[in-house]
């Protein structure tokens, strides 16, 4: 069992977003290691990218940041090898096919590996393409982290059936970003990706206060927040860590004994 997977065993999980160089790697490293202080069960960790097309405006806006700032897909590398010698919460990264693509699949995946490393997810990839990809974390032994959505219906069993550490449950129609109301039937979703497999399922997109989070681990095994925390670093910039600290804490105390 992977290390991710072996995340939700403690109870439901919470797994924060970040995006790597906003405002500089700098503070992004102290803002991984005070999550993971706080109680972060898994860390995302978003490698910017030009064109994320499933990113709402306030993540667009972080990657732009960090772009600018003259973040690379190698600088994220070293500092997560930095991050990994110093933390024990399973990392994940988040980014874009084009971000492999252009820095060699392969040796993106050797590199994600030795840097400590344990999934990818790659939101502009179906699983009917995901064979480009699945296989070559398998050989670097990195999960490949499947994604299902409100309108994915029949096939959510399938998704499923092959989905690795836990499965990405989307909440809302359209990018990331906070919303008022989460209206998803996420107990449905939920239902028929256990119908066929016991893999954990956590819900991402449009959650940001402790009542959604609360809400929405009712109905699955883990919560995952990005907009929330990128709102607070592009408010706070490099003094954002104690601010992140303690959202993050609030947030998994939330979800704490549900």
């Amino acid at each position: 069992m992977s290390r991710i997977r072996k995340a939700f065993e403690g109870g439901k999980a919470f797994i924060p977003f970040v995006t790597c160089g906003d405002p500089d790697l700098e503070t992004t490293e102290r803002i991984v290691k005070s999550m993971a202080a706080a109680g972060a069960d898994v860390i995302e960790l978003g490698i910017p990218f030009s064109d994320p097309v499933a990113e709402g405006p306030v993540i667009q806006a972080a990657n732009v940041r960090a772009l600018s700032g003259g973040v690379t897909t190698d600088k994220i590398l070293d500092m997560t090898a930095r991050i990994r010698g110093d933390i024990d919460v399973p990392l994940v990264f988040m980014t874009y096919a084009n971000v492999l693509f252009s820095y060699g699949t392969e040796r993106f995946l050797k590199r994600a590996r030795d840097a400590g490393i344990g999934g990818v997810i790659l939101p502009d990839v179906p699983f009917e393409e995901k064979a480009e990809f699945a296989p070559l974390c398998r050989k670097y032994g990195i999960d490949f982290i499947s994604l299902v959505a409100p309108t994915s219906k029949e096939r959510i069993e399938m998704i499923a059936r092959e989905a690795e550490s836990f499965l990405y449950c989307v909440s809302s129609l359209g990018v990331t970003g906070e919303r008022s109301r989460i209206t998803s039937n996420i107990s449905e979703m939920t239902a028929l990706a256990k119908k066929v497999s016991d893999i954990p399922a956590a819900v991402g997109f449009g959650i940001s206060t402790p009542a959604q989070a609360r809400e929405m681990a009712a109905l699955s095994d883990g919560v995952i927040v990005g907009s929330a925390i990128v709102r607070l670093i592009g408010e706070y910039g490099r003094d954002s860590e104690k601010h992140v600290y303690e959202y993050v804490k609030s947030m998994k105390e939330a979800i704490k004994n549900i």
